[in-house]
C-alpha cells in the first residue's frame, strides 16, 4: 500500500476503501465498500453472509493486504474449543522445566528417602515447587488466533472464518472477547488490545446465528455477482485471459448455475475456470470455447459427481449457447 494509504484504519474513508479493493484487485460495489468504511468508522465488526466461493474470506485479505496489516485467521470447525481459539500452555516445554529442576518425573525420588534438604536447612522440594510455579510464564504460553489478535502493535485484521461451523459455546466466548476486546489468562492477568483488531466474521448461513452476535455487527450479504462484474472480477483475477474468453466463461458459469446442482460454482470456481483456460491457451488465443474445453475442465466448475454427471449433451450444447452469447453482448 502507497504511503498515502497508511492511515489508521479508524481513520479510513470510503475512498481509502476503494483504492485499496483497486490495488488488490478486488471488484466491489457500492454497498460492501460502503459497509467496509463504517464498519472500519465505528469499530464494530462485520458479519459477512454469502453462498460458498463469493469473496467473504477474500474481502479481509483485501483489507489486510491494502492497508499493510497483519492478517490473523482463525479457522472456525465443529468442536473448536476455547483453548484452540485463545491460549495454551506448551505442556512438553513446561515439564521439560520441572524435570530439569529435580521435581516430578525427572527420577530424583529414585535415588533418595525423600528427606533430603537443601544447602540453606530448606526441603529438597522447594526448587521444584518453584520450577512448577515459573513454567507459567509467558515463555510457556502458545497464542491462538484470538490471543494473538489482541496484541502487537501493528494493524491486524482478525478473520473469523466460517463461524456457523463452531457451536453456540464458541459464539458466547466469542462475544466475550468482542464485547471488550479483552480476555484473561489467570496465570499472567488480563490481556487487553490496546488498538482492537479489524474484525471480519464470515457466515455461510449452515445454520442461524445469535441475535447477541448480529447486533454486535455491521452486517453484509455478498450476493452472487452479475455477468458484467463477474467479468470484471475474471479480467482482473486473470490478466492473460482474452476478453472475449472471459465474457464466455462468465455466461456458461452463470448458465450453470440455473441447474439444481448440489453445489453450484460461486465466483471462486470461475477464476479457477479462467486460469485453467488460460494455461491450455498459453499463446492467449481469443478463439470461442470448443465442447471439448468445457467438457474436460467442468472439474474447475463442479465439485460434486452428481453435478459432474447431470453435465449431459444437451446442458453442454446449452452452456455453448450461453458462452456465445456472452460474447456477443460483450463485444457486438
Amino acid at each position: 500500500m502507497t504511503a498515502d494509504r497508511t492511515a489508521a484504519f479508524a481513520d479510513a474513508t470510503e475512498a481509502d476503501v476503494r483504492a485499496a479493493f483497486d490495488a488488490e484487485n478486488y471488484v466491489a460495489g457500492d454497498e460492501i465498500s460502503t459497509t467496509v468504511s463504517l464498519a472500519l468508522q465505528l469499530g464494530k465488526p462485520l458479519l459477512v453472509e454469502g453462498e460458498p466461493g463469493a469473496g467473504k474470506t477474500e474481502l479481509a485479505k483485501v483489507l489486510a493486504g491494502g492497508f499493510d496489516a497483519d492478517l490473523i485467521r482463525l479457522q472456525c470447525y465443529e468442536g473448536l474449543t476455547a483453548e484452540s481459539a485463545l491460549y495454551e500452555w506448551n505442556y512438553t516445554k513446561q515439564l521439560l522445566t520441572i524435570q530439569a529442576a529435580g521435581g516430578p518425573g525427572s527420577g530424583a525420588a529414585d535415588h533418595g528417602t525423600g528427606d533430603e534438604v537443601g544447602s540453606d536447612g530448606s526441603g529438597g522440594n522447594d526448587e521444584s515447587t518453584r520450577a512448577s510455579e515459573s513454567v507459567f510464564a509467558e515463555e510457556f504460553l502458545l497464542e491462538r488466533p484470538l490471543l494473538r489478535a489482541l496484541r502487537g502493535d501493528r494493524a491486524r485484521v482478525l478473520l473469523i472464518d466460517e463461524v456457523d461451523r463452531a457451536d453456540e459455546a464458541f459464539e458466547a466466548l466469542l462475544l466475550e472477547v468482542l464485547s471488550d476486546f479483552q480476555v484473561s489468562v489467570p496465570e499472567l492477568g488480563t490481556v487487553r488490545a490496546e488498538t482492537p483488531p479489524v474484525v471480519v466474521i464470515t457466515s455461510n448461513r449452515t445454520r442461524g446465528l445469535s441475535d447477541a452476535l448480529k447486533r454486535r455487527c455491521l452486517y453484509l450479504h455478498v450476493a452472487p455477482p452479475s455477468l458484467e462484474k463477474e467479468r470484471a472480477i475474471l479480467e482482473r483475477k486473470v490478466p492473460a485471459l482474452d476478453g472475449a474468453v472471459a465474457a464466455e466463461l462468465c455466461g456458461a458459469a452463470g448458465r450453470l448455475r440455473e441447474e439444481p446442482l448440489l453445489k453450484p460454482p460461486g465466483a471462486a470456481e470461475t477464476i479457477d475456470w479462467g486460469r485453467a483456460i488460460a494455461a491450455l491457451r498459453r499463446d492467449g488465443n481469443g478463439e470461442s470455447l470448443d465442447r471439448a474445453e468445457i467438457e474436460h475442465t467442468l472439474g474447475c466448475l463442479l465439485k460434486e459427481v452428481e453435478d459432474i454427471e447431470r453435465v449431459d449433451d444437451d446442458l453442454l450444447a446449452t452452456l455453448l449457447d450461453a458462452a456465445d452469447a456472452a460474447r456477443v453482448e460483450a463485444d457486438p
